[in-house]
């Protein structure tokens, strides 16, 4: 069966290019934005254009403001591991690495997880994270850059892989970090501010995107966004985007992998996520098992080889040597609303997750990318 994957339209922003392009416009060359004294960017981790489309009635302020052109595509896998590196970093995951939410290390059967996996998996920022992140070059250069989240991300590993030559300012309610950001551009200029809004993607993984707990948190956002904007001096530019939509996946729609399912015979590691399967296949299995997984799922899913991906264009134009043993021998994204598990594992508490993403669907790679501020001055 020949490969048919989605392709970006070729006038598509990527998120890859979206912090390049904050920084050319506070230099005051930039081609997506105007010229501004500083910026911030707002990160509503899970907020898909698709998302917030659906419940536009609940977010009237970030809708009344979002024109046609004013979206994104993320990265592949579409998972915050690998955008967020992807943004903070200005280049694709063929070269910075991050090549999904658990890859493994080659050479080893451990695949720790790329969010969380540093503290306990004795990654290390300074090397697994292969590219400079673009707060340690502009800081070195003199420029002011902040990132504003919550507290308990000060000092991770992740933190450091990507954000490295920033202040970091706490602020655990999204109040907070709203009033420190706008402090922080008004005050710095030349700066770049990141304001990092997790709590939707949170409620999403818990509780669905379709729940009426999410659709009280978008109100929350969208109201924070617009007291941002109506705080901050009218040379400041503000971008609100996210880093990857979601698709709820109820527990009828997950495909469990059980011991003696043919599709798990030769495969040695289960990574990636449920909608975006990394699989490591034993040595001299991987053929047959590529068969095993495209005979049985390429109905509902994308099934290819780590070389298809890559010769795909999925991890970017170049995927460097020491990264590309990182990727799965064989990837599996979901086309339609499943979800895959290995419930071999006795731990079965990521099966209660509702909200997904990872996949190449539009509802998981289409993120908002709203101007506002000094930034909405042109469209």
């Amino acid at each position: 069966m020949p490969l048919s994957l989605p392709a970006d339209p070729p006038s598509a922003r990527s998120l890859t290019g979206v912090l390049p392009q904050i920084l050319a416009a506070i230099d005051g060359h930039g081609d997506w934005f105007p010229t501004v004294r500083s910026a911030i960017v707002v990160m509503v981790d899970g907020l898909g254009r698709g998302n917030l489309t659906a419940r536009s009635g609940h977010a009237r302020f970030l809708n009344s403001r979002m024109g046609k052109r004013d979206a994104a595509r993320s990265v592949f896998p579409a998972t915050t591991a690998t955008a967020l590196a992807s943004l903070f970093t200005g280049v694709a995951a063929g070269s910075h690495g991050i090549v999904g939410y658990r890859a493994r290390v080659p050479g080893t059967d451990s695949a720790p997880n790329q969010l969380k996996g540093w503290e306990t998996d004795g990654l290390d920022p300074m090397t697994w994270q292969r590219a400079q992140p673009l707060f340690e070059r502009e800081a070195a250069r003199g420029r002011p850059c902040i990132v504003v989240s919550k507290a308990r991300y000060t000092s991770t590993g992740f933190t450091r892989a990507l954000q490295r030559g920033a202040t970091f300012l706490p602020g655990d309610s999204i109040a907070d970090r709203v009033q420190r950001a706008t402090e922080a551009a008004t005050r710095h200029d030349g700066a770049i501010v990141y304001l990092y809004v997790p709590e939707l993607d949170t409620i999403g993984h818990a509780a669905g995107w379709e729940s009426a707990a999410w659709t009280a948190g978008l109100e929350q956002v969208d109201d924070a966004v617009r007291r941002l904007e109506a705080a901050v001096p009218d040379d400041v530019g503000v971008v609100v985007t996210a880093d990857h939509g979601m698709v709820d996946v109820p527990a009828h729609r997950h495909v469990l992998l059980s011991e003696g399912d043919e599709l798990v015979d030769g495969i040695r590691i289960v990574a990636g996520e449920p909608r975006m399967l990394h699989l490591y296949a034993e040595d001299g299995a991987a053929g047959a098992a590529l068969a095993r997984w495209q005979e049985a799922e390429s109905g509902r899913s994308w099934v290819l080889s780590r070389e298809e991906a890559i010769a795909a264009g999925l991890f970017g134009s170049a995927v460097s040597p020491d990264v590309a043993p990182r990727i799965g021998d064989i990837l599996v994204a979901a086309r339609s609303g499943i979800a895959y598990y290995d419930d071999r594992l006795s731990d079965k508490k990521a099966q209660k997750m509702i909200g997904q993403h990872g996949s190449l669907t539009d509802q998981e790679r289409i993120v908002p990318l709203i101007r506002l501020g000094a930034f909405a001055t042109t469209h």
